[in-house]
């Protein structure tokens, strides 16, 4: 089966090319926590700052420094590895219990903030995370320009390669799984490959809706999310407002994360969807055999404060934040044609 990356680009394919990560702090991440940690309990919460590490790496070490079990620590999201990012993470230590966190860390490592809490944190415990990227070498910086003004409107919620591994590694072994070719015993793994199949199918239907023409039309039996929230609605015929609304942000409409259970569309949305996928039915029936259910994603990823600062000839500053589960890289693909500088992706 082949897996083709591609996908239709909403604002055509962009002129400028440019370079991100020279250097780790070209790619910097703010974690924000959907709460604030209550100041008591038996779990500490510790905002750490790393460079050049991954998060399960960094949870690892935690879970040494603190001689407790791995299970007792906990984090919200993976960063990347190739960059500066700030985030939580949670170690279970008994009350009365303290450490010098200063000693935690190295260069790579650092604790800016400690402080007790009632729960573990858990994994999608996240409200969003802020970026700060910087762009090198960037080509044709007038059209560049003009795309930053394009993106405010939104670009496609698109997965981004990451999610997919290097070649698309992640998916031959999702499907290897689904066709008993491959047997995964790590827990984590498996929910990778098969969260990398789902996601698949959801950019297949995202592109093909901008293909045909349909990324800002409400098709009859559309289902349309509410910004900000997972909270889901049918479009009804007599809801007048509805395009008014998703032209403004306040809504947005959604494409399937394949599971059993009917679709959530109806009539002609529900057409347009089961005809996408209809090459990759018997992908869609294996997704279903292993129990998960349908769940719809926003189709369009909104950059909240934008911000584009040319700090000096080919080289631009770009700040935004974005809700948890979304890609910066699915906002850069939107502006140019971007590359790695010296990292090759994990």
């Amino acid at each position: 089966m082949n897996f083709s990356l591609a996908t239709e680009w909403l604002y055509g394919e962009p002129s400028s090319q440019a370079q991100l990560r020279s250097q780790p702090e070209d790619f910097q991440v703010f974690e924000r926590l959907p709460f604030t940690p209550d100041g008591e309990g038996e779990h500490v919460f510790l905002y750490i700052r790393k460079t050049g590490e991954n998060t399960d790496w960094v949870a690892r070490q935690l879970a040494n420094f603190c001689q407790v079990s791995p299970r007792d620590v906990g984090y919200a999201g993976k960063k990347d590895r190739h960059a500066v990012t700030e985030q939580w993470f949670s170690v279970r230590l008994p009350i009365g219990r303290s450490l010098t966190w200063s000693l935690f860390g190295g260069d790579s490592i650092e604790v800016l903030e400690s402080v007790r809490h009632s729960r573990k944190l858990r994994l999608g415990a996240l409200e969003g995370n802020r970026f700060v990227l910087r762009l090198r070498d960037v080509t044709d910086e007038q059209a560049f320009a003009a795309r930053v003004e394009q993106i405010r409107a939104g670009v496609p919620n698109y997965f981004g390669e990451q999610r997919f591994g290097i070649e698309g590694g992640n998916l031959d072994k999702g499907l290897a799984m689904l066709e008993g070719r491959l047997k995964e015993r790590q827990r984590h793994k498996k929910g990778l490959y098969i969260s990398a199949l789902r996601s698949w199918l959801f950019n297949q239907v995202v592109s093909d809706r901008i293909r045909q023409g349909y990324w800002e039309r409400i098709l009859p039996g559309d289902v349309l999310m509410l910004n900000g929230s997972q909270s889901c609605f049918r479009a009804e015929p007599e809801a007048s407002d509805l395009a008014e609304r998703l032209a403004a942000g306040d809504v947005h409409l959604t494409a399937p994360m394949w599971g059993r259970g009917e679709l959530m569309t109806r009539d002609d949305a529900a057409a347009f969807e089961q005809q996408v996928l209809e090459p990759w039915q018997a992908l869609c029936n294996g997704l279903e055999g292993l129990g998960l259910n349908q769940e719809r994603r926003s189709m369009r990823l909104l950059p909240l404060g934008l911000k584009a600062e040319q700090e000096q000839e080919q080289q631009w500053r770009l700040e935004f934040e974005l809700p948890s589960g979304a890609f910066a890289t699915s906002v850069l693909r939107e502006l140019c044609q971007w590359r790695n500088a010296n990292f090759q992706q994990e």
